[in-house]
């Protein structure tokens, strides 16, 4: 049975570097961002824009989850309220594949690091540093199980990942 893995956590943790390394350690998987789902110019948020969001997102995993080319499938994503899981789910067929939900966390002070980090390198602007470290304790609530990643390396964290993945079957 196909395996669909939702990596939540927030901004700045490593969750798309993670999938990345995820996607090249496990057979036949494909990896979905889902910020590219709507990245838009200027970037939107309200009610129109997160049904489209989750439109967008959920029409991408159906494809990849029908495909038989394809046994994992994973979306890198802000999940950060059970409610956001939910509402994904809730438009695919449940019986179609296995779920592995996990968050990446780690402290705040290691988020900082990072998030200045990719300001420093002009892959993110310094307002969503508040931003992301006041969502950090959100996802203890926010369902899934907990992988904290500092001192982990993306590929330390794939593999981590990709072990709990082979113990759930």
């Amino acid at each position: 049975m196909k395996r669909l893995i939702l990596l939540g956590g927030p901004m700045g943790v490593g969750k798309t570097t993670a999938a990345r390394c995820l996607n090249r350690l496990l057979p036949r998987s494909v990896m979905l961002d889902g910020d590219w789902c709507w990245m838009m110019d200027p970037f939107v948020v309200n009610e129109e824009t997160k049904e489209m969001v989750l439109e967008n997102i959920t029409a991408l995993l159906r494809n990849f989850l029908r495909c038989s080319q394809l046994d994992h499938v994973i979306l890198s994503w802000v999940m950060d309220r059970p409610e956001i899981v939910q509402a994904l789910l809730e438009r695919l067929d449940r019986e179609s594949f296995r779920l592995t939900h996990l968050s990446l966390v780690c402290s705040p002070q290691e988020l900082r690091r990072r998030l200045e980090k990719d300001v420093a390198a002009g892959l993110r602007e310094e307002e969503v540093i508040p931003r992301s470290l006041a969502r950090l304790p959100l996802y203890a609530g926010a369902g899934g199980r907990l992988l904290p990643v500092d001192g982990l390396t993306p590929e330390e964290t794939a593999r981590q990942i990709a072990r709990w993945v082979e113990e759930e079957g």
